[in-house]
């Protein structure tokens, strides 16, 4: 499950709480499906990301299988602070999965944003959202049952079309003990429509702990101004970062250095071909032409990458 187990354990436990007191605005990796792994993160924590999530992972699967465990869930002493995203529709459920990650993660994050058909079918995700007496009895189990005070227990929300039901839901997560809230400032039925910013500060101003902002953000100075928008404690960024590793430290596109350091990183980390590809084709979407992606995004081995990025970019 964990690479480097006993490192992981003795690593330095970090509070996330202590970035949100820091009075800076929390910069963070979003949770994305195949996407935010051990490799990725590391990565944009070279690049001044202040928090990683995981992949979104199914707690009752995470909790019953030794299998999905060892494939979802990897980690090492520098990969802090870390927040392990679960997908769960039942209190002890969300309790035992943040018991197996508790000595090796700095919190858990209830997902109750994923939009996604299989999701809501399962019970997963956004429809959450329409049941806030659910959340609230899952965070308060966590909080209840985890003895470490620095374990943080987030939640990840979309809007309601009434708001007044979204605040509602905030309110009552935050009466449980809820350590921070993120908003997509998007319903479950929109997916490329605007950004509600007005929502998310509305939602902000009617809470007294941290709210994290989401959704649109492609640039630092998109992450700046949907601060002074919102009024949030952190920024969240999904495929801003994947287009841009180090958009966190200021970069308008990826630099040379962040693709070989996705070289080394991934090489060193085992990364299978395929999503050490991707990554490539995203890092570089804004850098290559039109004729160059078509020879680069049909490579179909690491070496013939390899080959590709020292011939055209020395890299």
């Amino acid at each position: 499950m964990i690479g480097d187990i006993t490192e992981a354990k003795e690593c330095q436990r970090k509070d996330p709480m202590d970035l949100f007191r820091s009075g800076q605005v929390v910069k963070i990796c979003a949770p994305m499906v195949r996407y935010s792994k051990l490799a990725f993160r590391t990565l944009v924590r070279k690049y001044s990301c202040d928090l990683c999530y995981t992949p979104m992972i199914v707690a009752a699967d995470f909790v019953r299988s030794a299998k999905a465990r060892d494939s979802e869930f990897t980690t090492n002493k520098g990969d802090h602070p870390l927040i392990v995203q679960f997908a769960a529709k039942e209190a002890q459920v969300l309790c035992d999965a943040a018991r197996i990650v508790c000595p090796f993660a700095d919190g858990i994050d209830l997902n109750c944003g994923c939009p996604q058909r299989w999701a809501m079918a399962e019970g997963y995700g956004a429809c959450l959202i329409n049941k806030p007496e659910l959340v609230k009895d899952m965070v308060r189990h966590v909080q209840n049952q985890i003895d470490n005070p620095k374990f943080s227990v987030s939640i990840k929300i979309r809007i309601h079309e009434d708001l007044k039901r979204t605040v509602d839901l905030c309110q009552k997560a935050e009466a449980a003990g809820v350590s921070w809230i993120t908003v997509h400032g998007r319903s479950i039925e929109e997916r490329h429509q605007p950004v509600h910013y007005d929502a998310i500060k509305t939602i902000k101003q009617s809470m007294s702990i941290p709210v994290v902002a989401n959704g649109d953000i492609k640039t630092l100075k998109d992450a700046e101004n949907v601060h002074q928008l919102t009024e949030a404690d952190g920024i969240m960024v999904a495929r801003g970062l994947l287009a841009n590793p180090a958009m966190f430290a200021g970069y308008e596109e990826t630099p040379f250095k962040c693709i070989q350091d996705w070289v080394d990183i991934a090489l060193e980390h085992g990364t299978p071909f395929t999503c050490f590809h991707h990554h490539l084709m995203y890092m570089m979407e804004r850098i290559t032409s039109k004729q160059e992606k078509k020879v680069f995004n049909v490579l179909s081995s690491t070496s013939a990458v390899l080959d590709y990025l020292n011939d055209h970019y020395g890299v």
